[in-house]
Formats: C-alpha cells, structure tokens, sequence
C-alpha cells in the first residue's frame, strides 16, 4: 500500500518537472505549453531554480536572555520623584494633586510607572511620567515610584516623605 502511494506521488510530481516549451501560433499569439507541437518551431523555456531555504539548527540564545524572568536590576540611572514640597506640606484641598517622575534613560516599552503610597500599590500604571493622586487623606505618608512589567517591579525610586495639608471651609 505504501509503495503504491509513493508511486502516485511521483506521477503526480512528473508533470511539475516537465519542460516548457514557448512558440508563437497562426494568429501571432505567444503560446506556452508542455508539449512541442508538431509542425512548428518551439524553443523550451529555461525555468530559474525555486526558491528554497536551508533548515538551520536552532542556536543559542543570548546569555543574558536565558533567563527572562530575573528583573533587570537599576535599568534606569535615574528614577525619582519631582515637584514635590520637602520643607512644607502639600496643600491638596481636596486632596488630589499630581507628581512628576524625572527617569533617565526613557522609559523603555513595556515598562509602566506606579506609585506606592505609603508601602501599597496606588492607581493604574501608566507610561507617562505625571501621576495623579485622588482623595488622599491628609497627615504624613510615604510615596515612592516603580518601574513594572506585568507585575514584576524592575526597580522602585527613594520613597519620599509627604505631609498633605486638607483645608475644609465650613
């Protein structure tokens, strides 16, 4: 059954090996076939090779890629908070206000920012390096800034010390 089927195979094949032939008919018209018609002058048509690609043995990776699950350590030279007042509080009516993270080099895709307020993950991680705070209470807290991927954090900045300062007006 097996040879039988390798048989068919190859008479199947054989007609994608045969030679072409060109000519031009009665009517001035160019014709390609595979078979020289009686009667007229053919000249067979020299097909160039098919393409064809050489299996390659996979190779190596990259010794620092073997293990990509291990963060990349102190892959920004700099990574902190800006804009924030370090000799008064921080007046936040309503207690919302924004911070700017100052990162060098840029952040590098996939990284996102997220800010941790007092030692907790705060809000949704964004790649823009202006934060916003919302309703956060008044009195002392500590906010610092990451570099996630997924959920993996890459690298955290100084936590920084923070007095907010809530007005409400009777």
């Amino acid at each position: 059954m097996g040879r039988t089927f390798l048989y068919i195979l190859l008479l199947i094949a054989l007609p994608a090996a045969a030679q072409i032939y060109k000519y031009t008919d009665a009517n001035g018209n160019t014709v390609y076939s595979d078979h020289s018609p009686g009667g007229v002058q053919a000249q067979p048509v020299d097909l160039p090779p098919l393409n064809r690609v050489e299996p390659q043995a996979p190779s190596a990776p990259p010794a620092a890629d073997v293990d990509n699950r291990q963060p990349a350590r102190n892959a920004y030279d700099i990574l902190e908070l800006a804009g924030l007042p370090t000799e008064e509080a921080l007046r936040a009516n309503n207690g919302t206000f924004t911070v700017n993270v100052l990162i060098k080099p840029r952040l590098q895709a996939p990284h996102q920012l997220r800010l941790v307020l007092d030692d907790e993950p705060y809000g949704q991680p964004s790649n823009v390096p202006i934060l916003q705070l919302v309703n956060v209470d008044r009195g002392e807290h500590r906010l610092a800034v990451q570099v996630i991927d997924g959920q993996t954090v890459i690298q955290q900045s100084p936590p920084v010390a923070l007095s907010v300062q809530r007005v409400h007006k009777p």
